[in-house]
Order: structure tokens, then sequence, then C-alpha cells
């Protein structure tokens, strides 16, 4: 397919939650009245990755208040989700991608090394996200995977693109606020 690009019709695509299955983006999309950010991380295990669900969960009113919705795409079990998390544990939903179909299908590329996966704003986070007392747990899938970053209208039409470079290259709450405002 290749990667997405602004002005496009967002693909379509089933997914399954850690306590959903049969759920469709574009079905999910047209229940709100704002937009739809679907954030692609690695896995539930990665310390910058949970340190990154509990910053957008703690900070979600102000996605709610824009009447968006946030879904977090990671490479993830559903059943290991589904024992390490209580279905009302976050006021979002996590798509889990295991096999990362999704992300082949968005030419969402890994890093060529983990050097290149760091860069100083992560390494930042990664003292923010320890410090928070945030541990690494379970590997899965990609250790190289890089992040990525789409909004789409209730329409599914593509508003905003945004490629990672490195694993902590996307925007923060406030900053995902100001891109879907």
């Amino acid at each position: 397919m290749g990667k997405l690009v602004v002005g496009e019709q967002m693909p379509d695509f089933e997914f399954v939650t850690p306590f959903e299955k049969g759920q469709f983006l574009l079905e999910t999309a047209e229940k709100v009245k704002g937009k739809t950010a679907i954030l692609f991380l690695r896995y539930y295990g990665c310390t910058l990755c949970q340190y990154d669900i509990h910053q957008f969960a703690a900070n979600y009113e102000k996605i709610r208040a824009l009447d968006g919705q946030l879904l977090i795409v990671l490479q993830s079990d559903p059943d290991k989700l589904a024992a390490a998390l209580h279905e009302n544990d976050l006021p979002f939903a996590i798509i889990c991608d295991p096999e990362q179909t999704l992300y082949h299908k968005f030419s969402i590329e890994a890093a060529d090394s983990m050097v290149k996966l760091g860069d100083v704003k992560t390494a930042a986070k990664v003292v923010k996200a320890t410090s928070a007392g945030f541990k690494h747990g379970d590997y899965e899938g990609n250790e190289l995977q890089l992040p990525a970053l789409f909004l789409i209208d209730r329409e599914g039409m593509i508003e905003y693109v945004h490629y990672g470079t490195a694993a902590g290259d996307i925007p923060d709450p406030d900053g995902l606020v100001k891109i879907m405002a």
C-alpha cells in the first residue's frame, strides 16, 4: 500500500482490542463528532509506550473536550493485554496487532538499529518514564519499530500524518490536542 498521505481516504480495517473483536476503524470514527487520532506505538511492555499510554490517559479529557478520540495500536497480543488490564482502565481503545499487519500496510518502518531508534527527545522521555516508575515488561513484536500518528475526520479523510524517526518521536498529549483542534 505505501505511506498514508493527507487528503486521502484512510483505508478501513477490522481490529481487535483486548476486550472486543470485530470493530472497524471507520465505524469507530463515525461515533464521535470530532476527529480520531490513531497512534502506533511498539508494545505494552515497552517502557516508553507505558509512559505515553499513561500520559494520554491522564490527559484524555482534553481530547474529549474536542469531541475527539484516540486509538492506540500496539504489537501486543490481545490475550496478554486482557490479563494485564481491566476493561475500563484506559479511556481509549488499544488495537492489538501482534502480526504487525497494520504497521506493514501503512508502511510504518522500523529503525535500522537500536542506536537509530533513539534520539535526544527519546532519551529525555526514557528518564521521565523510569523516574515515574515505569519498568520494561515483556518484549513483543519488532523491538526496532518506529511510531506513527494519523488523524482522520468522521468520514475517514486523513488530516494529519506523522511517521516517527525515533522511538519517542510522537506528540505529547498537549501537542496532539493542538493537532486535533
